[in-house]
């Protein structure tokens, strides 16, 4: 049962992340708490300059995403928030859904009063990512997505299979993982945990195809995988291509290029990808132009 739901999608097994040295001194955090759609909504601020919503994975929290938290404050903003649930964000009485999160995201880039900002999300927080910009386009400026599937069959089928399991049943089981331990640290209600559970599993068991929303999409668009991802690289192709790429030779001048970027990390999987220092260092071009 481990390895099953060591497997599950957006559950990242935090302790086999890389533990990465810091590049010079932390960055100053400022958090808080917004209040946004019925949830008091947890968030942390490091740097200035161009705002930077960062999004987190399922049953995860702002604290995943380690020392690339302050590599992409060095240059911008990055307002790193807890989804409903997760994290120091406290449940409310309310479904776990893609849309009501991406909703949360839209009131609280308002809430601290930017007209527009970029969105970077990974796994869950991808698809939350990729919700802001169909349903709330006028406040995205660039999109990040990371291991993000805009399909359901997107995700490898034993993934599928591992996510069907997800519910209050497995509780007792998962308290054995990193994601309780970390969770248990953090949450307002620790005793939510089968709640949250059985809310994810509800959500990850629920079939979605954006294709329509992703083909409306006008902002510049990154999209990143790992070459061993729980994302099928094929669907990661396919989301490439629905904006143009890999259809024609870009040129000597580039003119052919399509509308969004893809990059594939080497030598990572769907579980390290969040936390190597590969990822702030492929993020950051793309959005400093």
């Amino acid at each position: 049962m481990r390895s099953t739901i060591a497997a599950i999608i957006g559950i990242s097994v935090v302790a086999s992340a890389p533990v990465l040295a810091q590049n010079g001194p932390a960055a100053i955090v400022k958090s808080g708490y917004a209040p946004v759609n019925g949830l008091q909504m947890y968030y942390e601020i490091r740097g200035a300059g161009q705002p930077l919503v960062l999004l987190h994975g399922g049953l995860g929290s702002i604290e995943m995403y380690g020392s690339n938290l302050d590599a992409l404050s060095r240059d911008r903003q990055v307002i790193a928030a807890d989804l409903q649930g997760h994290g120091r964000t406290a449940d409310i009485d309310h479904p776990i859904s893609y849309e009501s999160m991406a909703d949360d995201v839209a009131a609280l880039i308002a809430y601290l009063g930017f007209p527009k900002a970029d969105v970077m999300g990974y796994s869950l927080g991808g698809e939350v990512a990729l919700q802001v910009a169909i349903r709330h386009p006028q406040v995205v400026h660039k999109l990040v997505l990371v291991s993000t599937a805009f399909r359901q069959d997107g995700w490898y089928p034993e993934i599928l299979a591992a996510e069907a399991q997800m519910s209050a049943a497995i509780a007792d089981q998962m308290k054995q993982t990193p994601m309780y331990q970390i969770y248990s640290r953090l949450a307002p209600r620790p005793q939510d945990w089968s709640a949250l559970l059985t809310k994810m599993g509800n959500l990850l068991r629920q079939s979605y195809d954006w294709s329509q929303g992703v083909a409306a999409l006008k902002m510049p668009v990154l999209i990143v995988g790992g070459d061993a991802d729980a994302v099928r690289t094929a669907h990661t192709l396919e989301f490439f291509a629905m904006f143009g790429g890999g259809k024609r030779d870009a040129g000597w001048d580039g003119s052919g290029r399509p509308r969004a970027e893809l990059a594939i990390l080497p030598n990572t999987t769907h579980y390290g990808i969040f936390a190597s220092p590969a990822l702030a260092a492929t993020v950051a071009p793309f959005l400093a132009n």
